[in-house]
């Protein structure tokens, strides 16, 4: 028999964009900007997807190694503050094992013509299969890949 257990963390991540305010909020309100930074390595194949975005609406994003394990993000979006603040509370799956449970707060505000941006998470993590530790790394990972897709949109204007 699994030994249950969980392990409660916070974790907060600061990052500042060279992008306006509105332009940073749409990486996450649009589907096709979104896609572009929020998914798993490269060598990973893209499974099945779901965007509804806005409060009530849903996100759900599978994807992982050809033949391997699906990590699954099962989102329900709870506030959208336009250019300023989304709230959402998420599971995460290995195929259909829930590891986590977590709500987290972006919020964006202008600096200038650049945007500072902070991302809380507030997450259960369970029965060992992740922990608070490989979330805050993964969550700074996708953060560096919205900033990377944010400058390729500059580049390419």
């Amino acid at each position: 028999m699994t030994e249950r257990k969980t392990h409660h963390a916070t974790f907060s991540i600061e990052k500042t964009y060279a992008a306006p305010v509105a332009r940073v909020f749409q990486a996450f309100a649009d589907q096709k900007a979104k896609e572009k930074w929020f998914a798993g390595p490269d060598e990973w194949e893209r499974g099945a997807t779901r965007f509804d975005f806005r409060e009530g609406g849903r996100e759900y994003v599978a994807g992982g190694p050809k033949g391997g394990t699906q990590h699954i993000f099962d989102c329900l979006y709870y506030d959208i503050v336009p250019n300023e603040r989304i709230v959402y509370a998420y599971e995460m799956y290995l195929d259909t094992t829930r590891i986590s449970v977590s709500i987290t707060t972006i919020e964006m505000k202008a600096v200038g013509k650049d945007t500072k941006l902070v991302f809380t998470e507030q997450g259960v993590f369970l029965d060992g299969f992740d922990d608070s530790k490989g979330r805050e790394d993964g969550s700074r990972w996708l953060l560096e890949k919205l900033g990377a897709s944010l400058q390729k949109d500059v580049a390419s204007a």
